[in-house]
């Protein structure tokens, strides 16, 4: 029996390691892709599925095997119409000129964001927020964990700026043209402002909420960001994370939260 498995040992390849370590490194990489997005949770679920089917063909259970296996065989397409927008910026740094020394992705081109510190200055924040709030000042800030939301940016005005509590608010001022949408902070730091997100569809949504309450929670539900509304109407600041809305925040609250979830290194 000894004998038998050293020699199955001596018969594996160094191009066979080679092969495992490669798609090791492949799937680590499109976790790195996908990782605080929704993306990961239909990510994983394929690997359960692969996984589930493979055990019901060891056992033998043909029927089942065969009825997986269908699913099995369009997994492809699948995956393409599902992940249609990873891929598509999965190619687009490839085409990009000297992708792999760009500093954002370091040696490797598919790591496609840094790695957010989760760091954010509570205080300027929170300024902001009761200054409009006693403005009735409606407003909507989206803080990012590991995902910088690049698609959301995309769809308002590039800044990149320092935060600052004046900065927040005169954006979300009645008569500057990037009041409507929202503003997106990645690292402590204002990328991108009049982003559009994208709306909860939930049924039970309480007829209370405005458009920016339901756009706060649609991608707290999509992403693994946090999102600040205040609201025109009431002055009233809410807290939106994991699909949840916490309404009516006193300032003091909302501080000890944001404490609480962007701790500092």
């Amino acid at each position: 029996m000894a004998e038998l498995m050293l020699t199955a040992f001596i018969q594996i390849r160094i191009l066979d390691i080679i092969d495992i370590l490669l798609v090791a490194y492949l799937l680590y990489a499109l976790y790195n892709l996908i990782k605080g997005t929704a993306a990961i949770n239909i990510f994983v679920g394929i690997i359960a599925f692969y996984l589930i089917w493979q055990i019901v063909k060891a056992a033998q259970m043909e029927l089942l095997s065969e009825i997986l296996g269908k699913f099995i065989s369009v997994g492809v397409l699948a995956v393409i119409i599902v992940f249609q927008q990873e891929i598509r910026k999965f190619l687009l740094l490839m085409g990009t000129p000297n992708f792999i020394n760009r500093k954002s992705h370091g040696l490797f081109f598919w790591r496609t964001t840094s790695e957010n510190k989760d760091n954010l200055n509570v205080d300027v924040v929170i300024s902001a927020c009761q200054q409009m709030a006693n403005q009735k000042i409606g407003a909507l800030i989206v803080v990012t964990h590991k995902h910088e939301l690049e698609e959301v940016q995309q769809t308002g005005i590039y800044m990149d700026a320092e935060i600052s509590s004046q900065l927040i608010v005169t954006t979300f001022y009645g008569d500057n043209p990037l009041h409507d949408g929202a503003i997106i902070i990645h690292n402590n730091r204002i990328q991108a402002a009049r982003c559009i997100l994208p709306v909860s569809r939930r049924t039970d949504f309480p007829s209370v909420y405005g458009l920016r309450h339901r756009a706060a929670l649609g991608v707290t539900e999509q992403t693994d960001a946090s999102a600040i509304i205040v609201s025109e109407q009431t002055g009233e600041i809410a807290y939106a994370h994991r699909g949840r809305i916490t309404p009516n925040l006193k300032a003091e609250v909302l501080k000890s939260i944001l404490e609480k979830e962007f701790k500092k290194d």
